[in-house]
């Protein structure tokens, strides 16, 4: 069998086990769900609120809505480094689509969906604008980063992704 064939082999492999895989598809759709809220939120925030104009809405003492335009990763960090970045998200995405399709753990489904979704979302932002709309500013609790919706996702299946491990520490699991 050539490397081609092997190639094609391995890709029909694993998409006859993700087709049939219900958390391949619930994380899809979970991906989907966390690409639409962080979407509608920028809309929201952008053409709504008109935050780019007002520059800061406060909230509270600890909260406040405040216009950011991320031209890096997360935080800022990589800035200008736009193209880049958009092929690290969608080679993650990308890589863990192909984990999700051979997950059988629902937390680690859920890690892995949240930070497909979150990636994507971002993503989205990078292409069309050509930086990343951030606006969740948590300052008033000393923490120096203004973030958004895509970004919470991302952590938050971070999160997911290491209490499945803590959960599975003992366990031979390989998927």
């Amino acid at each position: 069998m050539s490397e081609t064939q092997t190639y094609r082999h391995r890709i029909n492999e694993w998409w006859s086990t993700a087709r049939q895989n219900k958390l391949f598809w619930r994380g899809l759709l979970g991906a989907a769900v966390v690409i639409i809220i962080d979407q509608a939120s920028k809309l929201w925030i952008v053409h709504g609120l008109g935050l780019p104009e007002i520059g800061r809405i406060e909230i509270s003492g600890i909260f406040d809505l405040t216009y950011v335009e991320n031209r890096g990763a997360s935080f800022g960090m990589l800035s200008g480094m736009r193209w880049l970045l958009s092929v690290i998200s969608v080679g993650v995405a990308l890589a863990l689509a192909v984990w999700l399709g051979r997950l059988n753990r629902p937390i680690a489904a859920i890690g892995v969906s949240f930070i497909i979704g979150g990636a994507l979302g971002n993503l989205y932002d990078r292409l069309a604008y050509g930086y990343v709309v951030d606006f969740l500013d948590f300052s008033g609790l000393a923490f120096p980063w203004v973030f958004n919706v895509a970004d919470t996702a991302i952590n938050v299946g971070i999160a997911f992704l290491l209490l499945d491990a803590w959960n599975t520490r003992d366990h031979d699991e390989t998927a």
